[in-house]
């Protein structure tokens, strides 16, 4: 049983395995591959009957490791795999992983890439899944996005509420998603559409204004309420003022240190911005903070930029502090050395403009 939310599920369970089928064709699911299923104790069952049959239409051998926990965004780095005897290995062979859970900033997801395995990151809910399923034209526009991120060097991000905040980048590899993994070595998350780098160490600078109506994704899962203040000085951040949302923040990156010497925190990490149409920024709104339902959508929506803090492992580095904060941004304007890409808030280069689906 799943606790009751704020609105049913609309979608008919029994449309789930075409969902699933239409998901994996895209991952380029072919005969006599094999699928390694990576659930965990809070695994809907349903997407895992989902994928048994889903990847039997397909014709690809498939089979469900489970681990021995629950796995979420406030705990990110969990090595679920590699633990036991013999996982990592069997993860190493399979074609495509699908996984339940958040497998970003641990060791072996990068293990298992490097062997040319595909994964495929599933964590939001059945409406979200149908909703946020890769438009026409995602992939291509991502992709562009992904290009101007790598040529870019300087960044500067502003919004009328008072950021001023630049960065460097170059040092750390971009990284995009588009919501399936087609590829080998690929990751994504299916209901993704984004970009992001991790900046250049010490480079970011500036005052990053965090306003109503702006989120944290993570650990929390609300909508700000109350103007936030952040000082960025080479890298870090160095001061956190404003009401309950700032010490909402600032007590979850003190929770994290190590030592009244750990910085790590407090870094600046990855940092980008949506692109996938089929995302909004009301869907909290509509369907309530039920992190299952906000995944994907709270991050991807068009035009948001994305702050983070804390580690920095993803793209290479060494940070592996869990105190990490996502904050989903609206109403900025992104400048890449010198060119306009994002004007608050919204999409200005047209070859980064999806048009919606109706679904």
């Amino acid at each position: 049983m799943y606790p009751a939310a704020i609105r049913t599920q609309e979608l008919n369970p029994a449309k789930l395995t075409r969902l699933f089928r239409t998901q994996f064709e895209r991952c380029n699911v072919k005969p006599g591959e094999t699928i390694a299923l990576i659930s965990d104790l809070g695994t809907r069952r349903e997407f895992v009957q989902s994928s048994f049959a889903a990847a039997d239409e397909l014709g690809a051998d498939v089979y469900e490791m489970c681990v021995n926990s629950i796995p979420s965004w406030s705990k990110v780095g969990v090595p679920t795999i590699g633990r036991c005897k013999g996982t990592l290995e069997a993860a190493k062979q399979a074609d495509l992983i699908v996984i339940f859970h958040v497998p970003l900033f641990s060791s072996w997801l990068k293990d298992v890439r490097d062997a040319g395995t595909r994964v495929l990151m599933i964590i939001d809910a059945p409406d979200d899944l149908e909703q946020l399923m890769s438009p026409e034209g995602l992939k291509e526009a991502v992709l562009h996005a992904h290009a101007r991120l790598e040529r870019a060097r300087e960044i500067r991000v502003t919004s009328e509420a008072g950021t001023d905040f630049t960065y460097r980048c170059g040092d750390y590899p971009v990284m995009s998603q588009y919501g399936f993994a087609e590829s080998p070595g690929r990751f994504d998350h299916w209901g993704a559409g984004h970009v992001h780098t991790f900046p250049n160490e010490g480079s970011a600078n500036g005052r990053v204004v965090v306003q109503p109506g702006d989120m944290v994704i993570l650990p929390y899962c609300r909508y700000v309420q109350d103007r936030v203040e952040i000082e960025v000085r080479e890298g870090f951040i160095t001061r956190i003022e404003g009401g309950l949302d700032a010490k909402l923040m600032d007590d979850w990156l003190a929770e994290a240190m190590a030592d009244p010497d750990d910085r790590d925190p407090y870094a600046i990490s990855h940092l980008g911005w949506g692109l996938n149409p089929q995302s909004r920024w009301h869907a909290m709104a509509l369907n309530g903070d039920d992190p299952e339902r906000n995944r994907a959508s709270a991050r991807t929506f068009p035009g948001n930029f994305l702050f983070s803090t804390g580690p920095n492992t993803q793209g290479g580095g060494t940070r592996k502090t869990r105190g990490h904060l996502d904050v989903p941004m609206r109403d900025c304007t992104v400048v890449l050395d010198g060119e306009t890409v994002i004007e608050r808030g919204k999409l200005v280069d047209p070859k980064m403009r999806v048009p919606r689906e109706p679904r």
